[in-house]
């Protein structure tokens, strides 16, 4: 018998806490496929449980996971991926003899998706009463049971010690009904996208879960497996009979219905909340949005309209997009499109919902960025040819940079290198081992106007092959008073390049240099760009040459306030000049707020370069140089921002 004592419960600090399966999903990326076709895949954290924490932390609620993975590269994944979204995880164990649940799955056509689910003797499977803290249950207002952790008599124990827990200490119990036939044995391993086999052994185990529970969820498949019953109408008067929880009937397409009381025999007599007619493009993983809004509200105690409102929009974003939890909205996302709308039947093709998404999703806050750039390729390839020193050296030299960088950064936050592909291969893989905050690659061909891309015009294809957590960027001559082919030319390699960012899902940067193409005023390049995002190109960070004057700062930070408040912020760039000139130019980038910071290259590494290229300085040498220009323009850099100086 679970004891508690109510006078000394704590505040919740969980608002909810589910528990059951977790996988990694393997999304077909050729939509309109067989399963047997598909040729490459999408990586995303899914399961019932696990996709209803994310969705719910999402949406802002304060969430937790009780789960299982496996002691591998999967399950790391889910445990690591749960913390990104926000998701509390001291409920995931490691499993050591189990692995990690997968699932394979394909759009085949309009709301049909096969999928194959390998969870033989999977880790999530597993859980047992012995993962059930109480202490970490009493931390959550409430707790989400799932029906397929009912399945198995271990599983089932686990959640049904997790309910007693929630109920001792007055918490809530929400049951997802979670209906997967195959996953009860009861259809083979090709029909895991089978909603409906009759069955009384499944029948009678949620049967016994109902009486417990405070909000009850389900399609019309699973109230009929939950009840027993052969109708929806009787199967919701059978579920009232066992329970008085909140009922909510999902239909689909057609919203749902919400039960508060005595069910009628009319089955419309509900609660229906706002509807939201949308192109149907992958059903999978919605209703778990469905759950994660309507859970936005229920555990803030908004009316159950409401609830039922933000849900079907949750599910109609889901229903929209490919993947599960990377597809839910977020809070910022959703309050965009109740309060706007859209044009589009088909929301994943919404320019502005897309780019609020891609925004509030990205892989954490950068509000401070010092970085060395090291991503010249001329310059340096110029410097080895004069003093006859073959090109291979350029790539032991960049190794040097990345270990100065290290060497100032220490593992801190808020420091970052920018490494060229063609001579900075084996850097990259030194700047993966150093916690960098930030790492940036070029794309354009060194000193190309119009613009071109370095290797290949399809830009598209080489970004895939990219580390997620690398920024591209591309470094752009553009002026206002260019002619005006010239502009239109670039202005499409632009757009070009921002659409495959999205499309790949990697952050941009773009740098533009005016001054080198004509008269540079305060107004140049808040006009440059007031062009560029006129065109729709919202790139994650711009690069820009330091300003005459603090109001051509206020001038770009207003330009950027209007067309992008989600844009991460401005970096300055160097240009060769020497460190205190530069020093001199932070001053007035105090009066824009979205200078976050610099990413400067020949001030720090031009000297030294030449002097370890032409044997006049040794490795060590060089890397102190390097980590000291670096060093000096960092502790200047937060000198101006109030920051105490850097220990060295």
């Amino acid at each position: 018998m679970v004891q508690s004592n109510p006078g000394s419960r704590p505040e919740p600090a969980l608002d909810v806490i589910t528990i059951g399966r977790s996988s990694v999903d393997l999304y077909g990326q050729q939509i309109g496929s067989r399963l047997e076709d598909i040729g490459s895949f999408a990586k995303s954290v899914g399961g019932c449980p696990a996709n209803i924490a994310i969705g719910t932390a999402r949406l802002g609620l304060k969430s937790g996971l009780i789960t299982r993975v496996g002691d591998e590269q999967m399950g790391r994944f889910i445990r690591e991926q749960s913390a990104r979204e926000g998701v509390a995880t001291d409920g995931i164990v490691t499993d050591k003899e189990r692995l990690t649940a997968l699932v394979l799955l394909a759009v085949e056509a309009e709301g049909v998706s096969p999928m194959i689910f390998y969870r033989s003797d999977c880790a999530d499977m597993a859980l047992d009463e012995g993962d059930i803290d109480e202490d970490f249950i009493r931390s959550s207002r409430a707790v989400l049971v799932s029906g397929t952790h009912f399945s198995r008599p271990n599983t089932e124990a686990a959640q049904r010690k997790a309910i007693r827990i929630a109920k001792a200490n007055g918490r809530k119990v929400i049951f997802d009904i979670d209906y997967r036939p195959n996953l009860w044995g009861l259809a083979g391993h090709a029909e895991g996208f089978e909603r409906y086999v009759k069955s009384d052994r499944v029948s009678s185990k949620m049967q016994e879960t109902l009486p417990d529970c405070d909000l009850i969820v389900g399609t019309e498949e699973e109230i009929l497996i939950a009840s027993g019953a052969d109708d929806v109408l009787g199967a919701l008067k059978e579920i009232r009979r066992l329970s008085p929880a909140t009922i909510v009937l999902k239909r689909g397409a057609m919203g749902c219905i919400v039960y508060d009381g005595p069910i009628a025999d009319d089955l419309e007599a509900g609660i229906i909340g706002q509807g939201f007619p949308i192109e149907v493009f992958n059903v999978l993983g919605a209703g778990d949005a469905f759950m994660s809004g309507f859970l936005r509200g229920f555990l803030r105690d908004e009316p159950l309209k409401t609830c039922a409102t933000w849900a079907n929009a949750c599910g109609a974003f889901a229903v929209s997009r490919l993947l599960c939890s990377p597809e839910y909205p977020t809070w910022a996302e959703l309050d965009f499109f109740l309060t706007t709308g859209s044009k589009h039947r088909a929301l994943r093709k919404d320019e502005a919902l897309n780019h609020i998404h891609w925004a509030s999703t990205r892989r954490g806050e950068i509000p401070l960025l010092m970085a060395l750039a090291i991503d010249h390729r001329s310059q340096l390839v110029s410097v080895a040819d004069e003093l006859g020193v073959g090109h291979e050296k350029i790539v032991a030299f960049k190794r040097l940079a990345v270990a100065a960088a290290a060497r100032v950064s220490n593992g801190r936050d808020g420091y970052g290198m920018l490494i060229d592909e063609r001579f900075g291969h084996d850097a990259f893989f030194d700047a993966a081992t150093k916690n960098f905050s930030w790492i940036g690659r070029p794309v354009e061909l060194p000193g190309s106007k119009p613009l071109r891309f370095e290797f290949s015009q399809d830009i598209g294809s080489q970004l895939v092959e990219w580390p997620l957590g690398h920024c591209i960027k591309c470094l752009c001559f553009y002026h206002p008073d260019d002619p005006a082919d010239l502009k239109t030319e670039q202005q499409e390699k632009l757009r070009t390049l921002f659409e495959a960012a999205r499309k790949v899902g990697r952050e941009l940067l773009v740098e533009i240099i005016a001054g080198k193409n004509g008269p540079l005023t305060d107004d140049t390049i808040a006009t440059a760009l007031e062009e560029l995002y006129a065109l729709g190109i919202k790139p994650d960070w711009w690069k820009l040459e330091p300003q005459a004057s603090s109001e051509a700062w206020k001038k770009i930070d207003a330009v950027i306030a209007k067309n992008d408040p989600w844009c991460r912020g401005i970096v300055l760039l160097g240009l060769e000049a020497p460190a205190e000139e530069l020093i001199s130019c932070f001053e007035a980038t105090l009066a824009a707020p979205s200078v976050k910071g610099f990413a400067v290259g020949r001030t720090i590494f031009a000297d030294p370069a030449r002097a370890w290229l032409s044997g006049e300085m040794n490795d060590e040498e060089a890397i102190a140089d390097m980590a000291g220009r670096f060093r000096h323009l960092t502790e200047a850099w937060l000198k101006t921002r109030g920051h105490q100086k850097e220990s060295k």
